[in-house]
């Protein structure tokens, strides 16, 4: 069965806004598992930008299912990640100005580093992910670096849904999927995925989970407005 991971980030960067308690974004995660998703992503940014430190440790501690966490190849978080133990880590590429991951990462280009991370986390029992682009050198340099498992970056394809270029990119994911399930990659895939595009990278064989957080954080924003528009409307007029 095709898993879901959901990745609560933008819950934590709701709560940096007002730089209060809440929203607590582990109650989100918590939530998300009761409503079937098989684990949680979330990503200890460098600048600690919407995940903390604290956040990392109560979701390793209070999940049932998995905590996925993101990380770059910083050393400070790599050491972090080694004192969690998380069930899973997915290395990504960082940018300090960026608003969200905008590429996959290089593991062909930094493959003797990425090599040296992947061996400390697996002499953890942690399962490593490398995010990348659907590139062929990418995808074997991946499985050369000891890499348990890739992620497929979707971004480029959910950007351009529904044009030619996004049935391109379609065929580019297609076709690293194959290879990396012939490699015996373990298969996931993320970004930009939302309810209309999520299909056709489902339908994808060998497709093992997909990570998937701002349409949901979204569409729960609108579904959930008119009830709590609705119970603050009858707490205010029925008080006396």
């Amino acid at each position: 069965m095709l898993k879901l991971g959901v990745n609560i980030d933008h819950i934590a960067t709701l709560r940096q806004a007002r730089r209060e308690g809440h929203p607590d974004p582990v109650t989100a995660a918590l939530i998300c598992e009761k409503a079937g998703a098989n684990g949680i992503t979330a990503h200890l940014r460098e600048d600690r930008r919407h995940i903390n430190d604290a956040d990392i440790s109560r979701l390793k501690k209070q999940l049932k299912t998995k905590l996925n966490m993101e990380m770059s190849l910083s050393p400070d978080i790599v050491r972090i990640a080694l004192r969690v133990v998380p069930d899973d880590v997915c290395i990504v590429p960082e940018k300090r100005m960026e608003l969200t991951t905008e590429g996959g990462l290089d593991v062909y280009g930094q493959q003797k580093q990425i090599s040296a991370v992947i061996r400390k986390l697996r002499s953890k029992g942690i399962k490593v992910s490398l995010f990348i682009d659907p590139e062929e050198k990418q995808v074997r340099a991946s499985k050369e670096a000891g890499a348990d498992c890739v992620e497929l970056h979707t971004g480029s394809y959910a950007r351009h849904f529904g044009a030619a270029l996004g049935g391109r990119e379609l065929e580019r994911i297609r076709a690293a999927s194959k290879l990396a399930a012939s490699l015996g990659l373990i298969l996931n895939a993320g970004h930009g995925l939302d309810y209309k595009n999520v299909k056709p990278i489902a339908k994808i064989p060998s497709m093992n989970e997909l990570n998937i957080g701002f349409s949901i954080i979204e569409r729960a924003v609108y579904e959930g407005l008119r009830k709590a528009v609705r119970e603050m409307k009858s707490l205010i007029t029925n008080c006396k």
